[in-house]
């Protein structure tokens, strides 16, 4: 199996509601990491920009933690029965998404970090 696949299933594993949207903010903040590199003028507003969705990131991941903790809940009332496959769905839900919203937001605070030193460099220059 791949690294690709891999990386599928456990996006599917974690909720794809909220995986897949995170994954969309990380793509947005490497767009717009991107072209703050072009833009020096509008950098702070590039920089306000991927703050905001870095913490919309951990605040998703943490929304979806919330859902896979109901589901497993849920799915333990409904069977009666604690087994760990029935209760390993719901965790896998509630740790994938808040972990991928903590990368997310790391990844964003790293761009920020390089554009600010860009900005500085540029300025002075």
């Amino acid at each position: 199996m791949s690294l690709i696949e891999q990386i599928v299933i456990k996006l599917n594993e974690g909720g794809p509601v909220f995986t897949y949207t995170i994954l969309c903010l990380i793509l947005a903040s490497i767009v717009l990491f991107i072209s703050g590199l072009f833009k020096i003028p509008s950098v702070f507003k590039t920089i306000a920009i991927i703050k905001q969705i870095g913490w919309l990131s951990i605040a998703w991941g943490v929304l979806g933690r919330t859902f896979g903790l109901i589901v497993a809940f849920d799915t333990l009332q409904q069977y009666n029965d604690l087994t760990p496959k029935l209760l390993g769905d719901g965790l896998k839900m509630a740790l994938l998404s808040p972990m991928l919203g903590i990368l997310s937001f790391v990844i964003a605070r790293i761009f920020i970090a390089i554009l600010y030193l860009f900005s500085k460099q540029t300025t002075l220059s």
